[in-house]
């Protein structure tokens, strides 16, 4: 039998001129050679560039930018210096209203493509009132460089892996790249070392390892998109699943008449407590405990038709069987935040599923700009009992 070789049109270290028609999730630009789909990196929608092979497989490939031949009025110029080296951004060349509109986009098309869900249901992206120097938190790394006999402190690059060399970083809070500075003063004593670098939230008590919200310039309007979220929904009692350090069941304890918190970690339990005392907030509790384990009892207790769920998972989403009780429990309301929209569409996919609960509105928040990242809020709401 003869086998014929498929002939793809392109090939590693071949140039080609491109037009960018989209940016991709992730924050590729999307181009073409023929039929053939090309990703590439820090482009704009709209701009001719020229580009080299560097990657060819049998349905896609990935290029690096050589030059812009036509550039689009949206492009700007980065504030980074180590930008399209460092990891950490991808949309730094880019106006940040246009940024906001790709997000938009992104979060949409992803919502309809894998959950079926109408593209209005995605509420306009709402912008960070700080796009650069927002970040209370970074964790740098150090890696022995090799061909140049010193320690790298920084990021990882986005294209190799290895660590990019850096003083400063254009996203963070101003301390934290005094933070940097102290520690290229005061370096890891080899490579393969990770460092926390992080501002503390004023009147939280927050442990080590446990989870915050990264941008403190956006998050009174995250807390009040939830809030808005929880009235309109009418529930008396909240009960807040993954609540970390206790954080939204004690900034919307006053919206209901009770409310608990569950958190397999003990030390953020043991924190969320002390945070309730802090904000003098009485008329709820926190459990530590696996929400699979927990779930089912409280939503007896408080009763499902009175009882709101927040939901802010892990990036990788919840558990098939946490969803599944959702579905069999039926609280009246769910809210779920997830700065992963990928995993969020996924899970409510699976809980809108059969008309069990409806989607009314995403809201997503742009507590990450410069990069893919974006914080979604989504309201769903129980239909069929």
């Amino acid at each position: 039998m003869n086998v014929v070789a498929e002939v793809l049109p392109t090939a590693i270290g071949e140039r080609h001129v491109l037009t960018i028609e989209d940016i991709a999730f992730g924050g590729e630009g999307v181009g073409h050679v023929g039929e053939f789909v090309v990703f590439v990196a820090f482009v704009v929608v709209g701009e001719t560039v020229e580009v080299e092979m560097t990657e060819v497989k049998k349905k896609f490939g990935r290029a690096k930018l050589l030059r812009v031949v036509e550039p689009s009025p949206l492009r700007v110029t980065p504030e980074c210096r180590y930008f399209a080296a460092c990891g950490g951004c991808q949309y730094q060349h880019i106006a940040y209203t246009e940024q906001l509109r790709i997000k938009h986009k992104q979060i949409a098309d992803l919502f309809q493509r894998v959950g079926g869900f109408a593209q209005a249901v995605v509420a306009p992206v709402v912008p960070c009132p700080q796009p650069y120097g927002y970040r209370n938190r970074i964790m740098i790394r150090s890696q022995w460089n090799k061909p140049l006999q010193k320690l790298n402190i920084g990021f990882i690059r986005w294209d190799n892996g290895f660590v990019e060399d850096l003083d400063e970083c254009k996203i963070a809070e101003p301390a934290l790249s005094e933070q940097i500075k102290h520690v290229r003063a005061n370096p890891p004593p080899k490579g393969g070392i990770k460092v926390v670098l992080r501002i503390p939230p004023e009147d939280w008590v927050v442990p080590r390892d446990s989870f915050f919200q990264n941008n403190f310039f956006l998050l009174p309007k995250l807390v009040e998109t939830v809030r808005g979220f929880v009235k309109d929904g009418g529930a008396k009692h909240l009960i807040d699943l993954y609540c970390g350090v206790g954080f939204f069941g004690i900034e919307l304890a006053d919206a209901v008449e009770s409310f608990v918190g569950v958190e397999f970690d003990q030390q953020a339990i043991k924190a969320a407590r002390e945070n309730a005392k802090l904000k003098n907030r009485t008329n709820g509790g926190f459990i530590t405990g696996m929400v699979e384990t927990v779930l089912p009892e409280l939503i007896k207790k408080f009763s499902p038709e009175a009882t709101t769920t927040v939901l802010d998972p892990p990036r990788k989403g919840c558990l098939p069987q946490t969803l599944q009780l959702l579905r069999d429990t039926g609280p009246a309301q769910i809210i779920y935040i997830s700065c992963h929209p990928a995993t969020m569409a996924r899970d409510l996919n699976i809980l809108c599923a059969d008309g069990v609960f409806e989607l009314v509105q995403v809201v997503p928040l742009d507590m990450f700009p410069q990069t893919q990242h974006v914080e979604c809020v989504a309201d769903l709401r129980r239909k069929r009992q």
